[in-house]
């Protein structure tokens, strides 16, 4: 199932795959707090020793604590136990971080990747009636920021110089340019077709455009043939180089967000050359940046080879 694939509507928040609030469900809720709210931010700014103010310093965001409250349950008395039951079932996640998608209103859904830290149903007389007030859950986010529900991806070839035009030179003669003379169906006058410039080539840049109002871990797979794949950051500078030669078809993952490099599987962290930049820099900026893909300066470029960078956009 897709992330998010039961949030259709304003006021839906869905948790993991089985846990849905919100309109048309047994679960409605009426505060949503820390999801709207800017992240708190370690700061690394440091005082002046001997003068007004201070240096200012990096900005790191904290993890975002969200929490629902005033959760009605409500459902038929013969199945309020059930209806309870699927609530607290789909609250669990003690072990791994699942979806968290909230849509709030028109601009649409917006995910992140938490735990429910607490879950609470007041046990009282609207067990007997089938209407529970006062239920809650909280989450925690280790990453604070929000992100979009599709996931963006560009990817390019090596670069690739154009072919240009062919002059026809050997060592029996020198033709010259061929104008590609062109005859149409049906017996009417030759026409000139005009030049040929050959196959075009390839830059080897891959744009990428972040929406959002947060910097964006990116995933960035190379796939062979070819050696030393690398991709720069031309906003930056920033270098992510691998020593390393891949064969056809052969995959090489970096991920921002985990800071880690694997071959089918394995880590090929060690093949990282002193000119890269950490796995964890790997991000797109808001606005747009491109980035440029290479191989080793003396290898042949293949047009087999690509790198693909996926991103989501993100927002504070």
């Amino acid at each position: 199932m897709a992330t998010g694939d039961r949030v259709t509507l304003p006021g839906h928040i869905q948790f993991g795959e089985q846990l849905l609030l919100g309109p048309g469900t047994p679960y409605r809720w009426r505060t949503l707090t820390g999801w709207s709210d800017s992240p708190a931010w370690d700061s690394g700014t440091t005082n002046r020793p001997a003068g007004h103010g201070a240096y200012p310093g990096a900005l790191w965001a904290q993890p975002r604590t969200i929490t629902v409250d005033g959760i009605v349950i409500r459902a038929p008395a013969a199945r309020i136990g059930a209806v309870v039951g699927q609530f607290e079932a789909g609250a669990v996640s003690l072990d791994d971080e699942l979806p968290l998608v909230v849509h709030l209103d028109e601009r649409g859904p917006l995910l992140v990747w938490a735990r429910c830290l607490r879950w609470s149903v007041p046990t009282g007389r609207g067990y007997r009636v089938g209407t529970i007030t006062g239920c809650s859950l909280q989450f925690e986010a280790t990453d604070p920021r929000r992100y979009s529900l599709t996931e963006q991806h560009a990817d390019t070839g090596l670069p690739v110089d154009e072919q240009g035009l062919d002059w026809h030179l050997d060592a029996a003669a020198e033709r010259g340019l061929d104008w590609h003379l062109a005859t149409p169906p049906g017996g009417a006058p030759a026409t000139e077709d005009g030049l040929t410039f050959g196959s075009g080539g390839s830059t080897g840049i891959i744009t990428a455009t972040n929406a959002g109002r947060a910097p964006t871990p990116a995933v960035l797979v190379f796939t062979g043939p070819v050696e030393q794949p690398s991709l720069v950051d031309l906003r930056t500078g920033r270098r992510w180089e691998y020593d390393i030669t891949l064969g056809p078809g052969e995959q090489l993952v970096v991920d921002g967000a985990g800071g880690t490099v694997t071959l089918s599987g394995s880590s090929r962290l060690h093949t990282v050359t002193d000119r890269s930049a950490p796995e964890q820099l790997l991000a797109v900026a808001p606005g747009t940046s491109d980035f440029a893909f290479a191989g080793a300066p003396d290898s042949v470029p293949n047009p087999a080879a690509r790198a693909d960078l996926r991103w989501r956009h993100a927002y504070w």
